[in-house]
């Protein structure tokens, strides 16, 4: 669980330094006909209401990667050596697929708390479109090349890391703004609402991190069979 001490609020405002200082990633052209769309759909201006449309997309590619996994697993069931390695997948796509649902909670509670009426159309419905459309894409990718698939969610988690450091900065009266949300328990409490958005800004960096992760070893396995 996080803690909401001065020392870690200190460590928070250091990886925002980090992000703020790091270009962002070159991105490819699904993820930036995604990011076009949302902005042509909910404007440029970066908002919590936008925000909670993109954590809504966000749990997409681990609910694809999850469901290609169950699937592989019944292929390779006999080779449990091969089915464990594909397990242990599935629990890595769950954790960030949950991490995610933490902030999908979170922006729905701040909004709530703060009295903010969301249309039924542009944030309840016309997101689950958006999210279907995108399943489907990322699964494609995922069947055709696997790489694809982790180097569209890390182009799309940098975009979400940038997005959330950079609206803190654009907003320092969110330093003195309190909030309360129904996850604590499972996602920590912290003194300010901008700490917790630096909070879901760090997660964002580290479901990047997995994402090239998972890509170097696609890369490396790929060379490990070419040796043999």
């Amino acid at each position: 669980m996080h803690t909401s001490i001065t020392s870690e609020v200190v460590a928070l405002r250091a990886e925002q330094d980090v992000t703020l200082a790091t270009p962002r990633r070159c991105v490819g052209l699904v993820a930036r006909s995604l990011f076009t769309t949302m902005d042509l759909i909910y404007g440029r201006r970066r908002t919590l209401e936008k925000f909670l449309v993109l954590e809504l997309v966000a749990r997409v590619p681990y609910q694809t990667w999850e469901h290609a996994a169950y699937l592989s697993i019944t292929r390779h069931a006999r080779d449990t050596v091969r089915a464990r390695s594909i397990y242990r997948r599935v629990m890595r796509a769950r954790d960030q697929q949950d991490n995610e649902q933490w902030h999908l909670f979170i922006l729905e509670d701040v909004l709530d708390h703060r009295g903010m009426e969301l249309g039924r159309f542009r944030h309840r419905l016309l997101p689950q479109l958006i999210a279907f459309v995108y399943y489907q894409v990322s699964w494609l990718m995922f069947v055709l090349r696997p790489e694809w698939s982790y180097r569209l969610n890390a182009d799309f988690e940098d975009h979400a890391e940038h997005e959330y450091m950079e609206f803190v900065a654009d907003h320092p009266e969110l330093e003195h703004e309190g909030c309360t949300y129904s996850v604590a328990d499972e996602y920590g409490c912290y003194d300010s609402l901008a700490d917790v958005l630096r909070q879901i800004g760090v997660d964002e960096r580290h479901h990047k991190n997995e994402s090239l992760a998972e890509l170097e070893q696609l890369h490396l396995d790929r060379g490990a069979n070419r040796v043999r």
